[in-house]
């Protein structure tokens, strides 16, 4: 939502990368509607949603409510279509764009049209249900009735009952609860197929894809006509911020956030708020949902006892009805506060955590750049160390760093995996007589931080260490006989835990893309002769070496389109490659079985045997 220097929004638009389509706006030669907006944009507020499908509505209910100077488009008045079942004794089913409080059942909205349309066409193939506008009792069926699409109610040819089942199946389906009517769907498709009726059965593959983008969660729009409110909060530390999404007949028609800084407890925090934030009955709607009960029950006397109100305080349950789209509402809400105090620590830096951490380290300095190491590795394969940096209290991804560890590889081993990564990379840094970190943060205990403390004294640097051990958040410095513990609510304490948990999660990303790089290289490419499109043919024709092993050189060269010769080195090749691949497991084996052999001497034997198969190459 852009706003102009009166604070009135002038245009209301939706992202999938809120930084790409800003940046858009600013670059390259643009029309002059887009170079009228920018002139007179002063700020922009955005909301986020779940998914796209939100989006659409959601921007749709904003155009209409504040009608924005530059959203000319689309300031036709239409509504997104809604797909009917009439309260009459023969229901029928169609789209439409006017919802009418007559018992009816309403589905939607749906911003794609065609799909809806699909949907509906889908629906007439698999249920004979009547087509006529108007129901009017006839003597003879329609032409729909003779061709199997409809079962002639007008002629009574149906019982109610079976018609009306065919509305429930339906309903149920919209409602996300057909699983037998999505079987039915698809089992008539598959049918249609096997008969080789492939038009139907194309329309019915059409139908289901329609069904699954109907069937998408819309949260920001419904038919109830309700009022309410859902509040949402995130917290760092001292810093609080608090969401409202505000459902006005039906629709999200507004955010609220406040940010503040609160020294109460978690269960305290949001009555507080709500005390401060509902100041007039007339803001106050009939139902407030919550994620929370503390305080509710004395919330809700309070409303009651201040402003003669019965308003519903509702904790999201499973047990609620609609309890999903409760529960989304108010994960939006969530995410929103949660991005409000990440813009918020951004824009400011984290410094009164940093001015802690300073005090309670007895650092030199304010630790205005902190770096992190972690490692990560499955039994002791592709160890990984990873470097974080913090500046100002906030991640800096361009001074992320990750080192393949080379002497630990096989073996499990953190402080000697932990030593070489501090090696590497201080002595570098020292080497090019660039700026140390304020703050150097293991993920461990003391015998990690001792390990790295003696790596920075060997090479002559003058860096402050600390570790923060997992399992019950202590501070070791090096060489301490005690951990420093900080208060749950510490500043200092979230910074550290911030710090701890991205390094953990670039190391173990990165990990987890060394294995599955492995688990997806082909074996055939280490034969010679061999490219990316003769190793397609060979994986589709063998898929493993072993298959190579045994197959014909007259075979290898027909399916390769080479000479006698060059198959012969292919099939001479795979058979010593498969010889030693069995060598090692062999040896492998056999460690395993020895009495005393432990997993890690284990897998230096397999270390060892992979060195020893690779010097043969």
């Amino acid at each position: 939502m852009w706003r102009n220097a009166e604070g009135i929004i002038i245009y209301v638009g939706k992202a999938k990368s809120l930084k790409n389509r800003l940046s858009s706006y600013f670059s390259g030669n643009k029309d002059i509607k887009t170079r009228l907006l920018i002139s007179h944009a002063r700020s922009i507020e955005y909301i986020t949603t779940n998914n796209e499908y939100e989006a659409f509505l959601l921007e749709n209910n904003l155009i209409k409510k504040h009608t924005p100077k530059y959203n000319i488009n689309l300031k036709d008045g239409k509504s997104y279509p809604v797909l009917r079942i009439t309260s009459e004794t023969y229901p029928r089913l169609f789209k439409t764009r006017h919802i009418i409080q007559d018992g009816s059942q309403y589905f939607g909205p749906f911003p794609d049209a065609t799909a809806l349309d699909t949907f509906i066409e889908t629906l007439y193939e698999i249920y004979p249900l009547r087509h006529c506008s108007k129901f009017r009792k006839k003597a003879s069926p329609c032409m729909y009735y003779h061709i199997g699409r409809c079962l002639a109610p007008c002629c009574k040819n149906v019982k109610e009952s079976t018609y009306i089942e065919f509305i429930e199946e339906i309903s149920a389906l919209l409602e996300g609860k057909g699983e037998e009517t999505t079987k039915k769907l698809e089992n008539s498709m598959k049918e249609a197929a096997a008969s080789l009726n492939f038009e139907k059965a194309a329309r019915l593959r059409d139908g289901l894809k329609a069904l699954s983008v109907l069937q998408n969660q819309n949260i920001v729009e419904g038919f109830d006509g309700d009022d309410r409110d859902y509040i949402s909060s995130w917290r760092e530390g001292e810093l609080v911020s608090f969401t409202v999404l505000k459902i006005r007949e039906g629709k999200l028609l507004g955010r609220d956030n406040y940010r503040t800084i609160t020294l109460n407890e978690d269960t305290e925090i949001l009555p507080e708020f709500m005390s401060a934030y509902y100041t007039e009955k007339e803001s106050i709607p009939p139902h407030i949902y919550v994620m929370t009960s503390d305080g509710m029950e004395l919330m809700k006397r309070w409303m009651k006892e201040a402003y003669n109100t019965d308003t519903d305080i509702i904790l999201i349950t499973d047990d609620i009805p609609h309890a999903k789209l409760h529960a989304a509402a108010a994960n939006m809400a969530r995410e929103n506060a949660r991005e409000d105090i990440i813009r918020r620590m951004r824009e400011r830096g984290d410094f009164p955590a940093m001015e802690e951490l300073k005090k309670v380290l007895n650092l030199p300095k304010l630790p205005v750049r902190i770096e992190g190491f972690d490692i990560a590795h499955i039994g002791g394969k592709f160890p990984v160390a990873s470097l974080i940096s913090f500046y100002n209290g906030n991640p800096d991804k361009k001074n992320y760093r990750e080192f393949r560890l080379k002497t630990t590889n096989g073996i499990i081993d953190d402080f000697a995996s932990m030593r070489e990564a501090t090696t590497r990379r201080y002595s570098r840094l020292i080497n090019e007589k660039k700026e140390l970190p304020d703050l150097l943060l293991i993920d461990g205990g003391i015998g990690q931080v001792n390990a790295v403390h003696s790596v920075i004294t060997a090479l002559g640097a003058d860096i402050p260490i600390a570790g923060l051990a997992k399992r019950d958040e202590e501070i070791w410095r090096p060489h301490a006989s005690k951990p420093i513990r900080l208060p749950k609510r510490s500043d200092a304490l979230r910074l550290l835990q911030r710090v701890r948990d991205e390094t953990h999660r670039f190391a173990t990303s990165r990990n987890q893309e060394l294995r599955t790089k492995e688990n997806t290289v082909s074996p055939f490419v280490k034969l010679p002769h061999i490219g990316k499109e003769r190793d397609k043919l060979l994986m589709k024709k063998y898929g493993t070496l072993q298959s190579l092993a045994e197959a014909h050189e007259a075979d290898i060269a027909q399916l390769l389109h080479v000479r006698s010769d060059a198959a012969s080195d292919i099939l001479m090749a795979a058979k010593v490659l498969l010889q030693k691949q069995n060598e090692i497991k062999e040896k492998e084996s056999l460690a395993l079985d020895l009495p005393g052999t432990t997993k890690e001497k284990a897998i230096r034997s397999k270390k060892n045997a992979s060195l020893a198969a690779t010097a043969l190459e």
